[in-house]
């Protein structure tokens, strides 16, 4: 009978994965930041995941985010990803806990996040991805094409509160991963010659992060093959 893996294990199978796909491609995995997605999971997995070794961590909603990073809040070096799509209104709490923002889709979430009382953030300059939204369906979020990549990357370039990071994207289920994956890597490749400070592109999840190694994923951001299922509402 062979027993369930432990997140010990789960980890380190996929860090061995991420390993293996980066030498295939001729690439340093240590230049790769890995962020364990923990959405619907308690604040206990965190601190088991710390223990392990992992210190980027990634959310998506932002009642939970808050509440996990406050009982999260003695872990040193913790960083807080937030990746799901973000409403305007809840900007400037993302800012009292987030360090990374990966879901800028929009203009007007930029000003938000500018705004408020800079004193309640927790860093003065947020790291930011702008958003790609590689389906027909204006409803995911995100800049739909290279110029409009472009103009959401001048407007973030533009806040002094705000660090541009380069671009976001999740693959649509309609196309196939490296097909997806090289409209963003030639996206980054445009955002560079105007802005070479955002070198960094976050892409590839669970069942894809191979493929996004391959055309230059900088950020992983992987859950269930960590994490294991997801809980059961209670």
């Amino acid at each position: 009978m062979t027993l369930p893996a432990s997140l010990a294990d789960r980890l380190n199978r996929v860090r061995d994965e991420i390993a293996l796909a980066a030498d295939a491609v001729g690439r340093d995995a240590s230049d790769l930041t890995l962020i364990v997605v923990t959405k619907f999971h308690p604040a206990a997995l965190v601190t088991s995941l710390y223990d392990l070794g992992v210190r980027n961590v990634g959310e998506n909603r932002h009642q939970e985010a808050e509440t996990k990073a406050r009982e999260c809040a003695e872990l040193p070096d913790l960083r807080w990803h937030f990746i799901g799509q973000l409403q305007s209104n809840k900007a400037r709490a993302v800012r009292t806990y987030a360090d990374v923002l990966h879901s800028v889709d929009r203009a007007s979430l930029v000003d938000a996040l500018a705004g408020g009382d800079p004193s309640t953030r927790k860093h003065v300059r947020l790291d930011c991805f702008v958003q790609m939204n590689l389906t027909t369906d204006g409803g995911r979020g995100g800049a739909t094409d290279e110029s409009d990549v472009l103009d959401l990357a001048d407007r973030i370039a533009g806040e002094p509160s705000l660090n541009l990071m380069g671009i976001m994207a999740v693959a649509p289920l309609e196309e196939a991963p490296d097909v997806a994956f090289a409209r963003v890597h030639q996206a980054s490749v445009r955002l560079r010659q105007s802005h070479p400070e955002a070198a960094f592109i976050s892409m590839g999840m669970s069942h894809d992060f191979r493929e996004a190694i391959r055309h230059g994923a900088t950020h992983l951001r992987i859950g269930t093959a960590i994490t294991g299922s997801r809980p059961l509402p209670g």
